[in-house]
């Protein structure tokens, strides 16, 4: 591209980039359905008669799966681009769901659904993150967390939804992962067809107007991926997103049965609470985004853990039938879990830049894969073990105290001055 090309370009996309913000929003939307599995764990267990452990295992393997995809995916996109890589995860996506349909029993459905359907999610997840990023070179915590929004505020519309398919008595359970496996498919694929990086060459305007002025910045280099594993931030990064993964992921996975069990609301009112908690998990992710921005990854890390160990005490002295309390206490844990989805990729360019961003935030990511499997083991434990959710808060409390060490020493920024 010619640099009267590149100049003409420039103006249009300074203001067109927003678009690929709702274009990336909408992509969430669809991977988000992930956080409103809670609504299938009890028709599961009746189903096949089995405990609160097996029917989180879906769950638990999917996001597993959904991480270790990621580091997979960030070089596939460096190969193949961000709309061809979403266009594979997005039928992907849409098999896993399909196939699920025809399980016969819970091992099958968390191969299918949660090994198919969580690859997919790993490979589409982040490509629009990805192309946000680099159109968005200087303060993007606020453009990533609107993108990633979609996924927060997906269970909003899709947990309504699975109640009524899984209640209808034409749908049912199974054919419900048949229904939705179609339509988020074709979706996905679409909006894949307009992802694009921006040309070689191309340079933001805001980006130029910071160019020679002082900043607080944590690195003056685009690292590589064995770069990062070098450095102490990558680690203290690592740690903390898996402490706040952790949190929130136990609290998604539990929602609905916390609220028909120790909340006491009939079935109706859980899934209206849990869509009330996709509006928080959504809103999370541009607030704590922005946060990033203006005080740093430590300060936005801290202050995440000081909520989530607010309301894990609070918790700790709950009384069965207290539905304020519970409408709060997941209120928070939600948005924090949102928050991070914010917090860590934004800190990814902060503190190891942007040139190879795909595959240094798909290590990262690795993090929220950890969280759910160790969130989603602790929760179903304690469950099984003492028949009630309440014992986890405790836990909670101190891994937030934990995270807030590490995020003290481990994700201080070191001042610099960009040339």
């Amino acid at each position: 591209m010619t640099e009267q090309n590149l100049k003409l370009f420039g103006v249009v996309a300074e203001k067109g980039r927003w678009l690929l913000v709702i274009i990336g929003l909408l992509i969430n939307v669809c991977l988000g359905s992930i956080y409103a599995f809670s609504i299938f764990r009890k028709p599961l267990e009746s189903l096949w008669e089995i405990t609160s452990i097996q029917s989180g295992y879906p769950f638990m393997v999917f996001l597993a799966i959904f991480a270790i995809t990621m580091p997979l995916a960030g070089n596939l996109m460096a190969r193949w681009g961000p709309r061809k890589t979403t266009m594979l995860g997005g039928l992907l996506v849409g098999t896993g769901w399909i196939a699920a349909s025809f399980s016969p029993n819970i091992t099958i459905l968390t191969l299918l659904y949660g090994v198919i359907g969580g690859a997919g999610v790993g490979i589409v997840y982040g490509c629009p993150i990805a192309v946000i990023a680099k159109w968005f070179p200087q303060k993007s915590g606020l453009a990533i967390g609107l993108t990633v929004m979609g996924f927060g505020v997906s269970a909003l519309v899709m947990a309504p939804l699975m109640k009524i398919m899984i209640d209808h008595p034409g749908i049912g359970i199974l054919q419900t992962f048949l229904y939705l496996g179609i339509a988020l498919g074709i979706v996905i694929l679409l909006l894949a067809q307009l992802l694009s990086f921006p040309p070689t060459g191309w340079i933001s305007a805001r980006t130029k107007l910071t160019v020679g002025i002082a900043t607080t910045v944590a690195s003056t280099s685009d690292l590589n991926r064995q770069e990062m594993l070098k450095t102490r931030h990558f680690y203290a990064l690592w740690a903390t997103y898996t402490i706040g993964c952790l949190s929130g992921l136990m609290a998604v996975g539990i929602a609905f049965p916390v609220g028909t069990e120790i909340a006491k609301l009939n079935t109706t009112m859980a899934a209206l609470a849990v869509s009330l908690f996709a509006v928080f998990n959504g809103l999370g992710r541009p607030l704590f985004g922005a946060m990033t921005d203006k005080l740093s990854p430590q300060y936005t890390v801290i202050i995440s853990f000081a909520m989530i160990l607010s309301v894990s005490l609070l918790m700790s002295f709950f009384d069965q039938g207290n539905t304020i309390l519970y409408l709060f206490t997941f209120c928070i844990l939600w948005m924090c879990l949102g928050g991070w989805l914010a917090i860590a990729p934004t800190s990814t360019g902060i503190f190891f830049g942007k040139k190879h961003y795909a595959q240094n935030y798909g290590l990262v990511f690795t993090a929220f894969g950890a969280g759910a499997i160790l969130g989603t083991l602790i929760s179903s434990n304690i469950k099984d073990i003492t028949g009630s959710y309440l014992g986890m808060f405790p836990i909670l409390a101190g891994l937030a105290i934990l995270g807030m060490i590490i995020a003290a020493f481990g994700l201080n920024p070191v001042k610099s001055k960009i040339n």
